[in-house]
């Protein structure tokens, strides 16, 4: 286990020059043996992933005395180079700068998050209790803005595009998405938290996400040149529905 704080850990060069990493995210995922959902929810066993999109407080991490949200985790040493746990561990932090989550090396918390590199950049929908893995292939995945992602799939958020309102901001371009592949452009019934639709959020899907054919999935409406897809870091509405959903 990598008990190392964060809290001494620059953020100095977390970002990346900005671009659509959603396809990054579908290539390493290719060949995973993992059930995934939406492309990169890994599909839970034991409880239906729509609670937590509905906001289920059984998949919140808890906040402890001093209104905190504390998230034990670990980082397998062996499975990452020095410079692979810097960048998580510089992306964990961004959330101690803009919320009440507070990421701590796991001690003997039961609940925590292990981040481990698979095939594949995946989490579980929330809290799930016991050890549960959010994988970033060293490969492919240990960028900025990706770590956070995956971060807050695990935190209980799902893709921007899945909103129960995203007909008034996006349409789904069903012709040049492959039959088999429809399922993870499901609208959901989610608990929006009162926020705006966000194109900018990080856990928007880009634009030629599932692509059968190199022509876009997603199109923004009634601007269809918006940019979406993006992977550098957090934006400020994924910011605040942190912090309304855990009540910051």
């Amino acid at each position: 286990q990598d008990q190392e704080s964060i809290s001494s850990i620059s953020t100095v060069n977390a970002k990346e020059p900005p671009r659509d990493y959603t396809e990054r995210i579908l290539t390493a995922n290719q060949g995973s043996d993992q059930l995934l959902m939406e492309g990169d929810l890994v599909v839970p066993r034991t409880r239906n992933a729509m609670v937590c999109m509905q906001g289920g407080n059984s998949c919140l991490w808890r906040k402890d005395s001093s209104g905190h949200v504390v998230v034990p985790y670990i980082i397998e040493d062996n499975r990452f180079s020095p410079s692979d746990r810097q960048k998580i561990k510089s992306a964990l932090l961004s959330f101690h700068d803009l919320t009440c989550v507070r990421f701590v090396p796991r001690g003997d918390q039961e609940d925590y998050i292990s981040y481990e590199s698979w095939r594949g950049c995946f989490s579980t929908l929330g809290r799930v209790g016991g050890r549960q893995t959010v994988s970033l292939n060293s490969a492919g995945c240990i960028l900025n803005g990706i770590i956070q992602h995956e971060t807050l799939h695990a935190l209980g958020f799902g893709h921007e595009h899945t909103r129960s309102d995203r007909d008034q901001y996006v349409t789904m371009n069903w012709s040049n998405i492959d039959p088999s592949d429809a399922v993870n452009f499901d609208k959901q019934i989610t608990n929006n938290l009162d926020s705006p639709y966000d194109y900018s959020s990080v856990m928007h899907y880009g634009n030629k996400a599932f692509s059968i054919n190199g022509k876009e999935t997603i199109t923004t409406i009634p601007k269809p040149n918006m940019p979406i897809g993006q992977r550098v870091s957090m934006s400020d509405s994924d910011i605040l529905r942190i912090n309304e959903l855990y009540n910051c």
